[in-house]
């Protein structure tokens, strides 16, 4: 049971900041056009708390690596976040923390997949 738990949490971590990376980049591309849209970091804030969620869950069983490559990308996401929101400032650490994410969670999925075969 553990290993489905497990999977089921990297995979939600996985596709959260995919869906969330594409949305950083392709959503400014869709802001130059003239169709009212505008940007709104809560959509960031939700996509980080799922993460946040996710990576709360598989912290508690996975390696060192993992476990830190997901801190600090959470953090360069909240960091990046929480400065669009309070003094509207965008940085581009919101990138880097959601390559990050995809990344630690795909090594775990595999590290934890290769284990539990």
């Amino acid at each position: 049971m553990k290993k489905t738990t497990s999977s089921f949490y990297d995979i939600l971590g996985i596709s959260s900041a995919t869906i969330c990376l594409v949305h950083c980049l392709i959503f400014p591309l869709l802001t130059i056009l003239p169709l009212g849209i505008s940007h709104n970091p809560i959509i960031d804030l939700v996509f980080a708390s799922i993460g946040l969620f996710a990576i709360l869950k598989i912290t508690k069983k996975s390696s060192l690596l993992v476990s830190s490559i997901l801190i600090v990308s959470m953090s360069l996401i909240w960091i990046s976040i929480l400065t669009e929101i309070f003094l509207e400032i965008h940085l581009d650490l919101i990138y880097f923390g959601g390559i990050g994410m995809i990344i630690a969670h795909l090594t775990n999925y595999i590290n934890h997949k290769s284990i539990h075969k």
